[in-house]
């Protein structure tokens, strides 16, 4: 039997290189559909070319497959929480939550200042929870539905919440990549949080000038009189109350207080559903459809449906029907196929060597601090397209750079640092990875068309660069006591 070989540089990237021209036929010939199948047999086509070279380096077929088993196997959790996040927004709909919370929105914003007023909210829910999923989840779909009434860019909009959600994410305490940064460079947690503020302050500063830019002069697409037909319709298909914005609040809460993800998008989902049966009755009975089962039933049978296929909404108003239906576990199937794809392909990568023989090679000409941050920022992205998933795109990396950052005479903090500056926030750019997947799902829209408006994820890594280039905020090894805020090398 022949023994197994570690594959050469032109193996590793024969796999990258067919995926990379395969994606970009894909977009070519399907544009912003490309995610809903063309992409995921791309995916599922290079995973199995690597395989083919795993095999013949020596590697078995059982083997390849239980890298690509191990691979899905670590998105199982984001694949759980996606599909509850379907049946937290269909419960949400026919409870009311996300009719309030536009409606509302509507008479508080105003198209001005709606996405800069997005980015701050999202920002800040986002330190107190430390999830940027859970604010998406969340106050993303009601900001989402209120940028639809205002008539205001949905692609604007979508960046701004991700820009914000990614901010608060980034520098929260309680956010598992935050935590996760910290532990795989061996740093501080709150060390790590206080040096990640010379690169994600000037982000979000910059972020927030380009939405106010943005939203200058802007007076929104609808009229006065098209948002009174639509908060008529609100009125008229639903009852509208603040006690509504009860399962919002449970659900932030329970994520505040670190209740992991899922048990906490379950409760909010029946507290959705709970909302449903109480004060929409009438709303979710027309979903069921069955005028000839019991009252009780038909209510039954239609919270049933929005947890599973989502609401539909059946106003006299186009704008709040588009608004409205969507939702529903069922929609979240898509997005778990391309995510199952892609995580299929860096499994198989990783088992074979591949991954690491790739940022061995990107390492090679490493010489200076400025060269090993830019790298590190190239590395984390690629990380995230080729494994499809953030954790590895910290994991992978932090493990192999410290040396070379120990070699650079840099505190492992720069690392620490870097890693979240590229692993974390460009995850959600790239449309086959968990993040980007998820956000496309979330919001609606589809991760080509929000990522030049998410402004925060790409200029923070830009940031990063300009540092390592300029050697600004880049303790030396012996400079830091734990601790210690961080100063200039």
């Amino acid at each position: 039997m022949q023994s197994e070989t570690e594959p050469g540089l032109r193996d590793a990237l024969i796999p990258l290189i067919t995926l990379v021209l395969l994606l970009a036929l894909s977009v070519k010939l399907y544009g912003a559909d490309s995610s809903y199948g063309a992409n995921q047999i791309a995916l599922l086509l290079c995973a199995c070319l690597a395989a083919a070279i795993g095999m013949k380096n020596g590697a078995s077929w059982e083997s390849m497959q239980d890298g690509m088993v191990k691979g899905i196997g670590l998105a199982f959790n984001a694949i759980l929480i996606l599909l509850t996040v379907g049946t937290l927004i269909g419960s949400w709909i026919a409870g009311g939550v996300v009719p309030t919370m536009i409606y509302y929105g509507l008479q508080l914003f105003s198209p001005a200042w709606f996405y800069v007023a997005s980015c701050f909210i999202c920002a800040l829910v986002g330190i107190s929870i430390g999830s940027s999923w859970t604010v998406a989840g969340t106050l993303g779909i009601g900001l989402m539905g209120i940028a639809g009434g205002l008539g205001v860019s949905p692609l604007a909009t979508a960046g701004a919440i991700i820009s914000g959600a990614y901010f608060g994410d980034k520098l929260s305490p309680l956010s598992d990549t935050t935590n996760l940064a910290a532990a795989v460079t061996g740093n501080e947690l709150f060390q790590h949080i206080r040096h990640m503020l010379w690169t994600t302050v000037p982000s979000i500063l910059i972020a927030l000038a380009v939405f106010a830019v943005l939203g200058a002069g802007v007076e929104g697409g609808s009229s006065g009189t098209e948002v009174e037909q639509i908060l008529a319709a609100l009125r008229q298909q639903f009852t509208i109350g603040w006690y509504l914005l009860v399962p919002l609040v449970l659900l932030l809460t329970l994520a505040y207080l670190r209740m992991p993800a899922f048990p906490a998008l379950i409760l909010g989902s029946l507290a959705g559903c709970a909302c449903a049966a109480l004060f929409q009755r009438p709303a979710v009975a027309a979903l069921a459809d069955s005028g000839d089962m019991l009252y009780s039933l038909q209510v039954l049978k239609g919270v049933w449906y929005s947890l599973f296929d989502g609401y539909k909404a059946s106003t006299d108003n186009a704008v709040v029907n588009e608004l409205l239906s969507k939702g529903g576990m069922s929609s979240m199937l898509n997005t778990v196929w391309l995510i199952i794809s892609a995580m299929a392909f860096g499994g198989v990568m990783e088992k074979t060597g591949s991954l690491r023989k790739i940022v061995a090679a990107t390492l090679a000409g490493v010489r200076s601090v400025a060269s090993l941050v830019a790298t590190t920022v190239a590395i984390c992205f690629g990380m995230n397209a080729m494994a499809g998933d953030q954790y590895m795109a910290i994991i992978l990396p932090g493990r192999m750079l410290r040396e070379k950052f120990a070699e650079q005479g840099l505190h492992k903090i720069n690392l620490s640092r870097t890693l979240e500056d590229s692993g974390t926030l460009t995850s959600v750019l790239i449309p086959w990875n968990t993040c980007g997947a998820f956000m496309a799902a979330t919001l609606g829209i589809a991760t080509w068309h929000y990522a030049p408006y998410a402004v925060f994820n790409f200029v923070c890594p830009l940031i990063a660069i300009v540092y390592g280039i300029a050697n600004i905020k880049l303790p030396r090894a012996d400079e830091l006591q734990p601790g210690a805020v961080s100063q200039t090398s």
